[in-house]
């Protein structure tokens, strides 16, 4: 079985430059973290230019280091680089997020049977009980940034729980490119209500040990979405 974790354990804020000051990584490595994690959160939206002068004098690195960064970020399809106008973050037109979305409802679902399979049912007990009892009565008073925190906690776990690094990296670099749409569409009339309903039954099913239903459940969970992403588009892209 997976190792037991806490449900709402989080990495400190500011660990990417954390990591970068440290050393424990190459230079080029360390900023393609962090700007994979200023990208996933919004700080820097579709469109946002990136400058290797600035970068550079921001974390006293060459260009070099930069442009190599660079490099992994285009090849993740975070972001977009053209001769003479430099690098932007990628935007993403609706048809490439849908196809993003067909693929994350099968990894998802796997992940949630296979930290289901791999657990004890009662790893989350705890998770259901703060979904159903304090993250719901958040979302009902609009505190929206509660419900996201703890759907990251929970999807966190899951990959932990999981244990397949393949599966890891195609699911975080989804995240990386959906996150801003994510946060999006939670604000949209009925979501958050109805995506706090279906993480409980996710959670209620990996209480019970029922892994077939709890993939069932994530898929829907992102079926539902993706249809209130097409419902709101021209709100969202």
């Amino acid at each position: 079985m997976a190792t037991s974790t806490s449900p709402r354990k989080r990495a400190p804020a500011g660990s990417g430059a954390a990591a970068a000051r440290k050393g424990s990584r190459s230079a080029a490595q360390d900023l393609s973290l962090i700007l994979r994690e200023r990208i996933a959160k919004g700080d820097l939206p579709p469109g946002s230019k990136l400058n290797e002068y600035d970068l550079s004098a921001e974390f006293g690195i060459p260009r070099t280091r930069v442009r190599d960064a660079f490099v992994e970020l285009e090849q993740r399809g975070l972001i977009e680089r053209t001769p003479n106008r430099g690098a932007m973050v990628a935007r993403l037109g609706p048809e490439q997020v849908f196809r993003i979305y067909d693929i994350r409802e099968v990894l998802e679902g796997l992940c949630v049977r296979l930290a289901t399979q791999n657990t004890a049912p009662t790893e989350w007990r705890e998770l259901y009980e703060y979904f159903s009892g304090p993250v719901s009565e958040a979302v009902k008073q609009g505190d929206f940034e509660l419900y996201m925190d703890e759907v990251s906690a929970f999807r966190a776990k899951c990959i932990q729980a999981a244990d397949n690094p393949e599966l890891t990296r195609a699911l975080d670099s989804i995240n990386e490119k959906t996150q801003v749409i994510i946060r999006r569409i939670v604000i949209l009339p009925g979501r958050a209500e109805a995506g706090v309903r279906q993480q409980c039954e996710i959670l209620k099913a990996m209480c019970e040990g029922d892994a077939d239903r709890a993939e069932a459940m994530r898929r829907h969970n992102i079926r539902d979405a993706k249809a209130c992403l097409k419902q709101y588009l021209k709100y969202i892209l």
